[in-house]
C-alpha cells in the first residue's frame, strides 16, 4: 500500500479487561467506529495505547488484529518506543512481518540521547526496514527535540517521510514547509492545536479524542480541507474543552472515560496507571457530560474532497 501521509489517524487506546488481558472485542468495536467515521489510518501502541506497559507479543497481536480488521482500507502504524537501537530494529522488523504499513518512532527511551546519537538511532532503524517512518517529535513529554539540522541528516533516508509535530510551536509547520516542501509530511500531534496546524499547512492529524469522537474529528479535517473553514471552526470550538483532556498527564484515563461515555471503550487502564477517583474524576466527567449535551449536528462531511 502506498502510504499517504494525510488525514485523521487516531492514536487508539489499548483495551484491557478486568483480568488485565487485551479486550479484543471492545478494541474491534472502536476500530470499526473509526473506520465508519472515515479515518485515514490507525496508530497503535502510542502514548494513548499505553505502550510502556505492553509486551512485545501484545503489540504483535494488536498489529495483526488491526491489519485483519481494516482489510487494506487504511494504513496501520505501530509505535516504536524502545530503549536500545537493537530493540528498535527488532520491533520494526516484527511490525513489518505482522503487516504494518508504517512506523511512528520516538527517540530512545529512558536515555536522553544527544543529537548525533538520536540521528544515528533513527537512521539505524530506517536502514533495517522498508516501512515508511514518521518521527514523533515531542520534546515537551519526551525531553528530546529533533531539530531542523537533525532532519537535514534524517531525510537522507528515503523511508523517513513524516513528522508527528508535537513541539507545541505552531510556527514549526511553516518552518518545516519552507525547508522541505513536500519531502517531509507533517502530522500534527497536539489536539488543541490541530485545526490551527492544518490551516497552516499540516497534512494530517494524529488525534487523541478521536478515540471517543471519531465523526467530529474527521468532520473538522474534511471541512477545513474543503475550504469550509467556518463550519470546521464551529465544531472545533465545541470540541476544545474535550480536546484539552488530551494535554494532561492523565490523558489515557481521561480519554478512556470519554470512550465509555460514547460506548466505544472501557475505562480499565494497566498499572501503574489507576482509574481516576474523587475530584479529578468528577471534573473529567463534567467536561465529558457538558460536551455530550452540546454535541453538534454534523454536516455531511464525507467525500467533500473527492
Amino acid at each position: 500500500m502506498k502510504f499517504n501521509w494525510e488525514g485523521v489517524m487516531p492514536a487508539v487506546t489499548t483495551k484491557f479487561n478486568e483480568n488485565d488481558a487485551l479486550d479484543l472485542e471492545m478494541f474491534h468495536r472502536n476500530i470499526h467506529a473509526q473506520l465508519d467515521a472515515g479515518v485515514h489510518g490507525i496508530v497503535l501502541g502510542g502514548t494513548l495505547g499505553e505502550a510502556s506497559t505492553l509486551t512485545d507479543e501484545e503489540k504483535r497481536i494488536l498489529t495483526r488484529e488491526t491489519v485483519n480488521k481494516v482489510e487494506g482500507k487504511v494504513p496501520v502504524l505501530i509505535n516504536i518506543a524502545e530503549q536500545s537501537t537493537k530493540g528498535a530494529i527488532s520491533a520494526a522488523q516484527k511490525a513489518e512481518e505482522d503487516g504494518a504499513s508504517g512506523l511512528m518512532m520516538l527517540p530512545p527511551m529512558r536515555y536522553k540521547a544527544g543529537d548525533r546519537e538520536t540521528v544515528e538511532y533513527f537512521k539505524a532503524v530506517a536502514n533495517n526496514t522498508s516501512l515508511p517512518i514518521m518521527v514523533y517529535n515531542n520534546p515537551v513529554d519526551y525531553k528530546i527535540e529533533v531539530t531542523m539540522p537533525m532532519f537535514d541528516e534524517l531525510l537522507k533516508c528515503d523511508n523517513i517521510q513524516a513528522v508527528k509535530e508535537s513541539t507545541r510551536d505552531i510556527s514549526n509547520v511553516t518552518r518545516i514547509k519552507n525547508a522541505y516542501g513536500d519531502r517531509l509530511a507533517i502530522m500534527t500531534g497536539v489536539d488543541t492545536l490541530a485545526l490551527e496546524s492544518l490551516l497552516m499547512g499540516a497534512d494530517g492529524w494524529i488525534a487523541g479524542l478521536v478515540c471517543a469522537f471519531p465523526a467530529e474529528t474527521v468532520a473538522i479535517y474534511e471541512l477545513q480541507k474543503a475550504g469550509r473553514i467556518k463550519e470546521a471552526i464551529e465544531i472545533y470550538r465545541w470540541f476544545l474543552p474535550l480536546l484539552e483532556l488530551d494535554i494532561n498527564p492523565k490523558l489515557v484515563q481521561n480519554i478512556k472515560l470519554a470512550e465509555v461515555a460514547t460506548g466505544l471503550g472501557t475505562e480499565t487502564v494497566r498499572a501503574p496507571r489507576l482509574n481516576l477517583v474523587g475530584a479529578e474524576r468528577a471534573h473529567v466527567l463534567k467536561v465529558i457530560e457538558d460536551g455530550l449535551k452540546a454535541r453538534p449536528q454534523l454536516p455531511a462531511y464525507k467525500n467533500l474532497n473527492k
